[in-house]
């Protein structure tokens, strides 16, 4: 690896040891480097915004698909990424430490791997926390500082699980999780109780739409807060919008998009 992405694995382990950060979710290499022009200092891969921009759903993307998407997302920016790797792309640990070999490769900061076997149905938690272990150990093994983040899907189908979430990620951040993650916690409180739970191990929030401030989570203890598919659901939003519009006779829809020499000028310094 070079001394660059060697530089920016250091830069994203820092971000993780104090403070809060906004950590966006670009699809795809324009995406990425206008939020490297917009002053963020790290990115994450998102599994449902790149599997959009192929014109196919979430978690329907392949292993390889994947992996050369993070390599164009790591080649297009400085920043460090982290990749949402879903669940590993397998199920028995030995093929999901084969698998996260491959994505140490990509030159990604960090990867996040999932407990999720089948929409709605986790892992039974022996045979996921050895999951995490395996990925721990290929990480060690590869002698490259990436991040490993152990996310739990439980949030998602049982929104009132909370101890069950954050007992599994405490074994997780047992089994050598550098980050733990959650999604679909939200209440002020269950976030406080997520962050004493892993602490001194820093937690990721999931953002899918307005409610807490930055600030606010901040002030609850969380150290990183990414927003996922979000992002991408904004785009498609004002895309879609504005083609509804033109259905109806009418391009005001047009009105609200950036002006083609601003990004011209933005993506031409990206390359320079």
């Amino acid at each position: 690896m070079s001394s660059t992405v060697t530089k920016k694995r250091a830069a994203f382990r820092a971000l993780h040891e104090r403070g809060c950060f906004v950590i966006p979710n670009p699809w795809d290499a324009g995406s990425a480097r206008m939020l490297q022009h917009m002053g963020f200092a790290a990115l994450a891969s998102t599994s449902s915004g790149y599997a959009w921009t192929t014109g196919r759903s979430d978690n329907s993307v392949t292993r390889d698909d994947v992996l050369n998407h993070l390599t164009t997302l790591c080649s297009a920016v400085d920043l460090p990424v982290n990749a949402d790797f879903e669940s590993g792309f397998a199920t028995a640990p030995e093929d999901v430490a084969a698998n996260v070999g491959l994505a140490i490769e990509t030159g990604v900061a960090g990867l996040s791997i999932e407990d999720l076997n089948s929409p709605g149905v986790l892992y039974e938690t022996p045979l996921a926390i050895e999951r995490i272990r395996a990925a721990r150990r290929t990480i060690d093994r590869s002698g490259h500082d990436v991040l490993l983040v152990a996310r739990t899907e439980r949030l998602l189908s049982e929104p009132r699980a909370l101890t069950a979430a954050i007992d599994r990620l405490t074994a997780f951040a047992a089994a050598g999780a550098d980050c733990l993650y959650a999604p679909g916690v939200r209440d002020k409180a269950d976030i406080a109780a997520m962050v004493r739970a892993v602490a001194p191990k820093p937690l990721n929030v999931l953002m899918m739409g307005p409610g807490l401030s930055v600030a606010e989570l901040a002030d609850l203890g969380v150290r990183r807060i990414s927003v996922g598919g979000a992002l991408a659901r904004v785009a498609w939003g004002a895309m879609m919008a504005a083609a509804e519009q033109f259905k109806a006779g009418s391009f005001d829809g047009l009105a609200s998009g950036a002006p083609g020499k601003l990004l011209n000028d933005i993506f031409k310094a990206g390359i320079e």
